[in-house]
């Protein structure tokens, strides 16, 4: 089983920082859609180091600097905490003995600071993050990646994830798939499936 990290275990959202940083709830979504947008965001998740592409967007909005700083600054602060009950999940399908891996989009220089920061994160019989690997979701490179490196067959391989889009390209790899909503439907899903037992 492979699970995404942001969006499923781990609460990551720019909105945890930058909330109490912006008066007008309005202003803070024109920031971070127009300035520290996805598509500027984008290229951090597939290697590229957050403070060079910060000091550039400065210099295009230099009245913006601390906002835009805070993005490679503070970048922890974006983590809110852990979904726990889709630790729980986790948890209970280790304990069935089937392999667990994870599957990231993700900042080479961030994931060193979340792995010392949440230990489930060495559960995983094996980790691969995107920022490390120069490719990122929804790539079908980086699904190709995961299967070779750890020696899995798609078909016997379950893929959670919270973006569809990323499982879109899974399942064209012949990858079974659940879209995530909350922990209690994937618990369902799972006992549906017959990975874990039922209640």
């Amino acid at each position: 089983m492979v699970f995404d990290l942001g969006g499923v275990l781990i609460d990551w959202n720019p909105r945890h920082l930058y909330r109490p940083l912006f008066e007008d709830e309005a202003e803070m979504e024109w920031f971070l859609t127009e300035v520290c947008s996805p598509a500027w965001h984008a290229p951090h998740d597939r290697g590229v180091p957050t403070a060079p592409s910060c000091a550039e967007l400065v210099a295009e909005h230099p009245e913006l600097a601390e906002l835009i700083w805070a993005w490679s600054k503070r970048s922890e602060e974006m983590v809110a905490g852990v979904d726990g009950g889709s630790l729980e999940v986790l948890r209970d399908v280790k304990e069935t003995g089937l392999p667990c891996y994870a599957l990231t989009n993700m900042e080479a220089e961030t994931y060193p600071l979340r792995f010392g920061r949440f230990p489930f994160l060495s559960w995983f019989d094996g980790t691969v993050v995107s920022g490390q690997e120069g490719m990122a979701k929804p790539e079908p490179a980086i699904f190709t990646l995961l299967l070779d490196r750890f020696g899995l067959t798609s078909t016997t391989t379950l893929m959670i994830d919270d973006t569809k889009e990323n499982l879109e390209t899974a399942g064209t790899l012949g990858i079974q798939t659940i879209l995530f909503h909350s922990s209690h439907q994937l618990r369902v899903e799972l006992e549906a499936a017959g990975v874990l037992p039922g209640a």
